[in-house]
């Protein structure tokens, strides 16, 4: 029987399951039914297995006579195939204000642009202190220019607008536009032909 501990993935196992009564499936998938728990840890170790939990939320808990180790493997296994899958976005932030002169505003852009291209999220957050607030307007043109500037990349996912002293967007990758039908190559031929006897034409 496996004498490894079973916490990573949790999973319970053999003197670690203590209700009174499991729903058991032999080690070869046949339906034994409810039975005590100390019967399944009885049948497991004449198996030379062990008795694994394998849904704990069911009432009674179902529990499967199996090889613990391989058990644990084979979790380990698709929880890393998971996350492998799983592409994780990070949200960078740019903080700017309205009198952000043109050098800082130009680093920003490029850090945008860098986070953006690699497949991040930007989060631009323009905010004004003291009374730089009744000049919003002056915030909305900055956030207008970033916007245009960003768009070859980057588009707006989100605009939360003014919220207390601050405007926040999202941006995101551009998603790509898709591919308008263009000349055939010998189409394109013809036309470059076309055009070269008119050259011929008009010396």
């Amino acid at each position: 029987m496996y004498q490894g501990k079973s916490s990573a993935p949790k999973v319970r196992a053999n003197e670690q399951i203590r209700v009174p009564q499991i729903r058991l499936i032999g080690p070869t998938g046949e339906q034994i039914g409810i039975v005590p728990t100390k019967e399944g840890l009885r049948r497991a170790e004449e198996a030379n297995l062990d008795l694994v939990e394998v849904a704990p939320t069911a009432k009674p808990p179902v529990c499967r006579i199996l090889d613990l180790g391989k058990y644990i493997y084979s979790l380990s296994k698709k929880e890393k195939e998971a996350k492998k899958k799983q592409k994780v976005i990070h949200v960078k932030e740019v903080k700017m204000t309205p009198k952000i002169d043109e050098h800082d505003y130009q680093t920003k852009l490029r850090n945008a642009r860098t986070f953006v291209e690699r497949g991040d999220k930007v989060k631009l957050t323009l905010f004004f202190r003291g009374r730089e607030i009744t000049h919003a307007d002056l915030g909305q043109r900055i956030v207008k220019r970033f916007i245009e500037d960003l768009s070859d990349v980057g588009e707006v996912e989100r605009n939360d607008g003014l919220e207390g002293n601050a405007i926040h967007l999202y941006f995101m990758a551009k998603t790509a536009p898709s591919k308008k039908p263009g000349l055939k190559p010998e189409s394109a031929k013809e036309n470059r032909k076309e055009q070269t006897h008119a050259e011929d034409e008009n010396q």
